[in-house]
């Protein structure tokens, strides 16, 4: 993965044991990438806020989010991520954002369903706004 992302003009920013996150200045975008199955919420949060202050300091658009590696899907974690961090990183000019998926049908399908009620939540301006697209590679969700 690191190579892929050398490759693609990334400059790693962060790195934990659950996560790794990068930043392409050229293209004013922000990856994260989980390394694990699963994350406690009060880590994915710590991660998350990192970010927060990675996009604070720079200038970016596009938020490439990397959930491969999940192996649990975790309710709370995706609402808090959706209601309030989009919401924050929207008010700093991140509304692109692109998701990766573990190749699990029954993770794909709930992440389907639980996203239709937290995009009902959200300001209906930051709704119209917010660009979100899932792709099948990192490549991909920079171009």
């Amino acid at each position: 993965m690191k190579k892929e992302l050398n490759d693609l003009g990334f400059t790693c920013s962060y790195v934990s044991n659950d996560a790794e996150v990068w930043i392409h200045t050229q293209s004013k975008a922000v990856a994260c990438i989980l390394l694990s199955e699963y994350i406690p919420i009060a880590v994915f949060r710590e991660i998350f806020n990192t970010i927060t202050g990675i996009i604070e300091g720079g200038d970016f658009e596009t938020f490439i989010f990397d959930k491969r590696s999940l192996r649990t899907f975790h309710q709370p974690s995706m609402e808090w991520y959706y209601i309030e961090w989009k919401t924050e990183v929207a008010k700093m000019g991140v509304y692109k954002h692109r998701k990766l998926l573990p190749d699990l049908p029954w993770f794909v399908k709930a992440v389907e369903i639980a996203k239709l009620p937290l995009l009902g939540k959200l300001p209906n301006d930051l709704k119209e706004r917010l660009d979100i697209t899932y792709c099948k590679s990192i490549e991909e969700a920079l171009h």
